[in-house]
This record gives structure tokens, sequence and C-alpha cells, in this order.
């Protein structure tokens, strides 16, 4: 990989390198280590290029060091140099004449560092560099100004990372020299503007725009680039140019994050691959087109360049069959946005869409056969959502016969059409969570004339794997619910008062994750569970650990908020083992027993989730964490602990005292009389 694809802070964090032998003749030398003709002297508290290395040297590695100037005689030691990194130092500048005797050196890293003071000089050095190709200046607090004369002449430039500094804006002469450009990182900047800042880039074919403060994209008229990604700024419109004819190369764009209000517009022609949408406002108003019904709606918005004062962009607006060329598209991600329906035909101008994400829009209904959804389908996801109504004919089902993955989950349906599922032939995962949709009954699924069924059947889909039902309201679940399935993941949870006994025992030998959270489940035998490694019963008011857990091969166990006050020792010793992760928070725990949490915490493999948030009741019932149980006073007496038989005879021995001092005022009234004249009725001064 080459140096200026590292990160920063990838560079300021690799760990310690080897030493040489300390016979070196430098000692500088031996802070470095050899491997062929390169030179790893990283993290190794230098000061100053060091002098004792190979001349033959092709790759040198200075990063995270103390050098604050490369001086004119650094590197005359090494003219075979071709990779220079010097990511995070103290780097202030290069010294004009740094690389006179090193004009080999193609790519050359000085991430993190201080160039902001001497750039002026390390420009100087940059141009005596004709081959170098990649270049690092991230994170070097550099400005607009700054970076356009650092980067004078670099003609043989192809990969550029100007992230992480304070650019703010730029222009057509920001990277007017760098006609070789391929690849170049703005991300993390403050950038606001960047008009025509790359048409001297004929060559660019990736361009990060990330995490800036752009407020639109309006003359898009990039045609080579490949890649753009312009996810987290304020970017509300992206508008290609519409009078160009040419082909766009463009293949993945990344508007996520943003303040999109309308989908994008396109290129006429592209080739587009991938579209992420996602966290944007973005919706569809096909319903707004209707000139009769809002005749005095705008219809038409003008984007103005402020420099030249012209009108350069025209959008046309509510007509949403102009989104341009989306034929090639296989991912389109719109998660996060206030979508309502799909405008008419906006799916079939999609015949390649294999990935389509709409989690968290406003969607009440999903017409599968007005839509035609594509047979090259495999993943759907429209979770949380309104959706009330799925309409689907078994035509519509056979076309997504591709279908592997289906997540309904957080919406509101009660109905399904008749064989929605088993329609599927490929369907792997599904997901509906939180809707209200029983389980049918292998007699009603089969006997059924209705064209929808409230409740839902997979029986014998072979390929189906992951099943998830939480918060279904599901009470009983019929026998054969699961019959001909090979499920590894079964989700159940959030059912309070399900019966599930016999239904899963079919799925035995496949089941490796089950959730049982929140169901009321007591007493259940998990024996026979022998391959399940994903086990959630929490929030079950469990007051003991069921034994037949200790016979399965768990790696994950939630026991989150139940009633458990401890965990038999030979229980925690049988698990410690196995378990790579326990959620234990929320139950009321002794503080007096204790072991088995000291037996977690010792066994190096367990991950305890929440550690510090568990916690234990002492005999008074007062709360504590349970990591400081050790410092409470629990001295044990035959497994119970004295304390107990203290408060036993606490009030037996009150008792005795009182009955004491009763009989003794009775039967010697004399000697109460005799104090009181002591004490009280002493002779005054008077």
């Amino acid at each position: 990989m080459p140096v200026h694809r590292l990160t920063p802070i990838l560079l300021c964090l690799l760990p310690m390198l080897g030493i040489l032998t300390p016979g070196s003749s430098h000692p500088q030398h031996s802070r470095c280590q050899l491997i062929q003709r390169t030179a790893l002297c990283n993290n190794g508290k230098l000061s100053f290029v060091p002098a004792g290395l190979p001349d033959s040297l092709e790759e040198l590695q200075l990063n995270y060091n103390h050098i604050q100037t490369l001086q004119n005689s650094s590197l005359l030691r090494y003219p075979a140099l071709t990779t220079l990194s010097l990511a995070c130092n103290s780097l202030e500048k290069l010294e004009p004449n740094t690389f006179q005797d090193s004009k080999l050196i193609e790519s050359l890293n000085l991430a993190n560092n201080n160039l902001h003071i001497g750039y002026q000089e390390t420009s100087l050095a940059l141009r005596t560099l004709p081959r170098l190709r990649a270049l690092d200046l991230s994170e070097n607090e550099l400005t607009d100004e700054m970076a356009a004369t650092l980067l004078q002449n670099l003609t043989s430039l192809e990969y550029l990372n100007l992230s992480g500094n304070f650019l703010m804006r730029l222009d057509e002469m920001s990277f007017r020299d760098l006609h070789q450009l391929k690849e170049l990182d703005l991300q993390r900047n403050s950038m606001y503007e960047i008009d025509g800042a790359f048409d001297s880039n004929p060559k660019l074919q990736r361009l990060n725009l990330a995490f800036n403060s752009l407020l639109c994209l309006i003359d898009f008229h990039m045609a080579q680039l490949v890649v753009l990604n312009a996810s987290h700024n304020y970017i509300e419109w992206f508008i290609s140019r519409p009078d160009l004819n040419d082909t766009f190369q463009l293949e993945t764009l990344d508007l996520s994050h943003n303040k999109l209000l309308f989908f994008p517009f396109l290129p006429n022609d592209n080739h587009l691959r991938n579209l992420y949408l996602s966290h944007n406002s973005i919706r569809f108003y096909e319903h707004l087109a209707d000139n009769n019904t809002y005749p005095n709606l705008t219809t038409t918005v003008e984007f103005y360049n402020m420099k030249k004062y012209t009108g350069n962009v025209t959008a046309q607006l509510w007509d949403d069959s102009l989104h341009g060329d989306i034929s090639s598209l296989e991912i389109l991600d719109l998660r996060g946005n206030q979508v309502e329906y799909f405008p008419q035909g906006f799916i079939q101008k999609m015949p390649v869409l294999s990935r389509l994400q709409m989690c968290t829009n406003c969607l009440e209904t999903l017409d599968l056969t007005s839509e035609q959804f594509p047979g090259s389908l495999y993943e759907l996801d429209i979770s949380n959502n309104r959706l009330n109504q799925i309409v689907a004919d078994r035509g519509t089902l056979i076309t997504l016969g591709n279908l592997t993955y289906l997540n309904l989950s957080l919406n509101a349906l009660e109905e399904l059409p008749l064989g929605f599922f088993s329609s599927l032939s490929s369907l792997r995962s599904a997901d509906l969570s939180y809707n209200i949709i029983d389980i049918c009954p292998a007699e009603e699924a089969e006997t059924s004339t209705d064209t929808s069924s409230g409740c839902a059947d997979w029986t014998n889909i072979v390929s189906l794997t992951q099943l998830y039902l939480k918060g279904c309201n599901l009470q009983r679940i019929p026998s054969s619910a699961f019959a001909g399935l090979s499920l590894t993941h079964l989700e159940l949870s959030d059912n309070p008062g399900l019966i599930v006994d016999e239904s899963i025992q079919s799925l035995s030998r496949t089941l490796q994750h089950l959730g049982l959270g929140n169901t009321h489940i007591q007493d259940f035998d998990f024996s026979h569970f022998q391959n399940l490694k994903y086990l959630n019963i929490s929030q079950n008011s469990l007051a003991h650990l069921p034994p037949s857990l200790l016979k399965l091969e768990l790696k994950v166990l939630d026991l989150r908020d139940n009633r458990l006050s401890t965990i038999p020792s030979g229980h925690a010793n049988a698990l410690a083992p196995k378990l790579h992760t326990v959620f234990l928070t929320g139950n009321p725990f002794n503080c007096c027993q204790t072991e088995w949490f000291r037996t977690f915490e010792s066994t190096k493999t367990i991950n305890i989730v929440g550690q510090s948030d568990i916690e234990c009741e002492d005999l008074i019932q007062t709360t504590h964490r349970i990591e400081h149980s050790q410092s409470f006073l629990c001295l044990e007496m035959g497994g119970e602990s004295v304390l107990w038989y203290i408060l036993l005879f606490l009030p037996i021995c009150l008792s005795f005292v009182g009955i004491s001092v009763i009989v003794l005022l009775t039967f010697k009234p004399s000697i109460i009389q005799k104090s009181i004249k002591k004490k009280c009725l002493k002779p005054t001064s008077y």
C-alpha cells in the first residue's frame, strides 16, 4: 500500500519497531530496522535523519519522531530514495535544496506536522521533485493560500491528501498545475465553496469532499470522475449540468448526511452503480406536478453564480421523471429520509437494482405489483416506516426469487399477502419484528382462500436461516411452525407470556442464536440445543440460573434484568471457560455471595459487559457496585453469614433487657427515688 494511503492516525500509532545490534558504526543507526532496501526508523525519538544507513536505500520511514527541519544535507547520502515518510513529527519546513540529490522520490508523506510555519521554503523544495506522484499534506493547518503555494508546478502529482487542514474556499487557481492528478482527499476541512477548482484536473477520478461545509453542488460537470464522496456537508441541491452530452464515468456517489430536499438531478448518461443518500430530507413531489391542482406553484428554480452574476443552472421542480440516468444503479440507500411513496415508474428505471435500503422513511403502502421490482433484487429493507399494507400477487413474488434479505420490522402490518414468504424461494433472513403478525398453523395456511392473511407461514422454506419475530404480540407458537426449516437464528424476545416449549424442538440441531428475552419463560430445558452459541433470556424474572445451560457451549449469554441473587460457584466454574461475553446488569445480587463474580473477573477470555454497573445488595438492602463487594463485612459461618445470627438474636436480647428494667423498677422503687433525689433535688444557692 502506498504511503499516501495511510492515514495520519495509523502512522502515529505504529508500534515500536525492533532495534539493530548496538555495534553499528553510527549511533542513530541503532534506532532503525533494515528490511532489504527499506529502513524503518519510526518512533525513535530522532531529531534528524540518520546518517549511517546504506546509500542504496529506497524507502525511509521516519514517522513519529522529533524532526523540526529537513535540511539541505539531510538526504545527501540516499540518492536512490523513492519513498520518504515523515508523518507525525514536529516538521516546520523543508529547506529549498533538501532533494538536490534525491530526484527519484515518488511518494512523500508529510502528514500531521507544522508545515504552515515554513510553507514557502517547503514549496521550493517540492518543486525539485520531478517524479513525485503521491503527496500527503494532511493535518498541517494549511490555509487556501498556503496549499496553493505548496502545489505550484507539481505537474507529475497523481495522489494528493489535504484532509484535516483549514481550507475554506477553492477556485480555478488551487490545483491549476496538477494535470496528472487522479485522486484527491479534501475531507475534514471547512470548505464552503469549490468554484471551478477542478477544471484543470482532467484525469481526476476519485474526489473526497466529506465533512466540510458545502451548501450545494449545482454545476456538476466532471465527466471523468468515478467516485465522489460529498457526505457530511450541508448540501441542499445536487444538479448536474443539463446541457452536457458527455457520458459520465461516475460509479459511486455518496451524498449521505446532508440536507437534500430533492432526489439528486443526475447526468443524463452515466454508469452510476452505487448511490448513497441516507440521512437527508428527500421526498418525491409527483403529486405537486399537476398544474390544475396547484396553479400558482413555482415550477422552476434558477441558481446564480455570485462571481459572474449570471444565471447558469435552471432546475425543473416537481417533475419526478427528471432524475437522470439510473438504469445501471445496483445499490440505492435512502435510509433516514421522508419518502412517502415511489413516483410512477421510478423502480422500473433500475432494472439491475440489487439492494434497496428504505429504513426510517414514511412509506404507508408497498405495492410490489405496480412497482415491478426487478428480479435482481436480493436485499430489501423497509423497516421503521408506516407500512400497513403490502400488495403483491403470486407472479410478482416469483419474480423476486433472488430476494435473500427482507426487513419489514417496526411497521404497522397486520396482514400479509397469502403465501408471501413461501413464494420467496431464496429467502435467507426475514425480520417481522414489532408488527402485529401471528404465525399460521399448518392447516390454516393450506386451506385458506383469501388473498391476504393476518398470519405468516414459512414452512419448508429450506433457504431460510434467520427469523426475527420480536415484539409481535405472539402468545403461542404452533407446534409445526418451523417444520422443514434449518434456522440458525431465531429471535422471539418481547413477546410476554409466549409458550414455546414444543415448537422450537425441531430446531435443536441447527439453532445457534436464540432470543427469549421478556417472554416470562421460567423452566425451559436447553440441553437439547447443543449448537447454541448465543442465548438471550433477559427480563424474565429468573431467580435461578437454568441448570441445563451448563451442558451448552455458549459464547454469549444475556441475563440482564432478572432476579438472580447469586450464581452458584459450580455453575460459574462451568460457564467461565466457555463464555466470551456475558450481560448481568439489573439483577439484585447478594453482596455476600459474589464468588461467581471473582471467577468471571479472573477469566481473561470473558467480556463482562457493563461490569462497573453491576450492583448488589447488602443485608440492609443498601445497593453497592459489585466490583467493591470485597470491602464489605461478610463473615461466613457454615455457609451462612454471622450477621444473620446477630439480626436473629438482637430482638431477643433487647426484649430481655426491657423486661429486666421493668421488673427492677416494680419490685425496688426505692432505688429510682434515691437516684432522683441525688441528681435533681440539690439545694439551691438562694
